[in-house]
């Protein structure tokens, strides 16, 4: 039988008194993955049929213009980017103790609370919940300086997250030479698969460029805005579809004690706004969290129903759109590319690495596998971020992936 439509918000996972700093430096714990708070929930009917605003952005408006999103760092701030992560490392704090009050930035510091309510909000002539730095050194400040440059840059965003089961903050997009194919227990990011259009389990995601591959791997970015109000005059039915909350998420075994192996939640949300405030849309979804639940759905033992028709429909049409709305980006060694997920829909091309013992022709060093640092920000409802609908909306390490009492750790490659 399926769960029930009025299941009790879960008590919030932590208070900041009771965590172990010596397993959690920073004082914080990921909460993790819920289902929403049900009662939060509006019907399709509530949801706008048209929005306008800076989160509205075509693809066609930025496609000629990069200087519109991108920002190229300049000999002075990667100086002191690059001062505070030598800084950093030398007090001998770990990584997953970096905080923005251990990073300082002094003069980066105020740009980068620009930026923040800008990539969050949207602005009206230039960046709408996206931008692209480029120009980290990251050949000459090898893997450790650039973990640490890059979660300090990252703590002037948001609060990092667990991104999965293992506690890594920092992750590593990387062909690990998984199967793809098995959903249920692979995580796409770990392979050479294209991504389909999706959002991550937090409020900001942000990757950096170590190495490109050989072909592909490129990334297509889309205003969720421009979808939405897309979708509302061509498939009105499919915005129903997604904002019914009836689809089932695949925790992939990621699973705290005590819960199901997957939740129920809806893709397209209304903001929970005060009496009398404006909700935003907003969406959560990736397309491998609900297609790969087949071994729930099936068989004699079925414990939750399969896709429907409708909603098979709906991810087609969702992916459809999205790739034809969407910007191409490609990003070069020392790119860092920052999104929001209450907002834009991100996906990538399948690509090939090179081939073991290939040498780059120009610096005649090796040719290294695709590799992209990966961080999951968290902006709580009280500074500034959306008025989500979980139970930990205001919690600083709201989302992520967090299992049970599992501590975050900081590789600095994939493993």
């Amino acid at each position: 039988m399926a769960p029930s439509l009025f299941e009790p918000a879960p008590a919030p996972p932590h208070t900041v008194s009771s965590i172990n700093k010596s397993a959690f430096p920073d004082g914080l714990k990921t909460s993790g993955q819920y289902p929403p708070v049900y009662s939060r929930l509006r019907p399709c009917s509530d949801f706008p049929k048209h929005i306008t605003g800076p989160t509205v952005w075509r693809a066609e408006d930025y496609r000629d213009h990069p200087e519109r999103w991108t920002h190229v760092f300049s000999d002075e701030e990667i100086a002191e980017l690059g001062g505070a992560a030598d800084d950093f490392l030398a007090s001998g704090v770990p990584l997953t103790g970096i905080t923005r009050a251990l990073f300082p930035l002094p003069k980066l510091g105020a740009f980068f609370g620009t930026v923040r309510n800008e990539i969050l909000n949207g602005k009206a002539d230039d960046d709408e919940g996206f931008i692209l730095f480029k120009g980290v050194p990251v050949d000459e400040w090898g893997l450790e300086k650039s973990a640490a440059a890059y979660l300090g840059f990252g703590s002037w965003f948001g609060y990092f997250t667990s991104q999965n089961g293992k506690g890594h903050v920092l992750g590593h997009v990387k062909d690990l030479g998984e199967d793809p194919t098995k959903k249920d227990r692979v995580r796409i990011y770990r392979t050479n698969a294209k991504q389909y259009f999706h959002t991550d389990g937090t409020d900001l995601v942000a990757l950096l460029c170590i190495a490109k591959a050989l072909e592909g791997g490129e990334s297509d970015i889309v205003s969720n805005h421009h979808v939405f109000n897309t979708l509302q005059q061509s498939h009105p039915e499919v915005v129903e579809t997604l904002a019914t909350p009836n689809w089932y998420f695949d925790r992939k075994g990621e699973v705290s004690a005590g819960q199901d192996p997957w939740y129920r939640s809806a893709i397209l949300f209304l903001e929970h706004a005060p009496e009398g405030g404006a909700p935003r849309v907003w969406s959560r979804l990736d397309p491998n969290n609900v297609t790969s639940l087949a071994r729930f759905s099936s068989g004699s033992d079925a414990r939750i129903p399969p896709l429907s028709h409708a909603q098979q429909y709906a991810l087609k049409v969702f992916e459809e759109t999205c790739s034809r709305l969407a910007l191409h980006m490609i990003l070069d060694p020392g790119d860092i590319q920052l999104l929001a997920n209450t907002h834009v829909f991100h996906a990538r091309t399948a690509y090939k690495d090179y081939p073991p013992g290939s040498v780059d022709q120009v610096t005649g060093r090796p040719r290294v596998r695709r590799h992209l640092m990966r961080l999951w920000l968290a902006t709580p409802e009280g500074e500034g971020g959306w008025r989500l609908v979980y139970h930990d909306s205001d919690e600083k390490k709201r989302g992520g992936i967090q299992v049970d009492d599992v501590a975050p750790v900081c590789p600095i490659d994939a493993e």
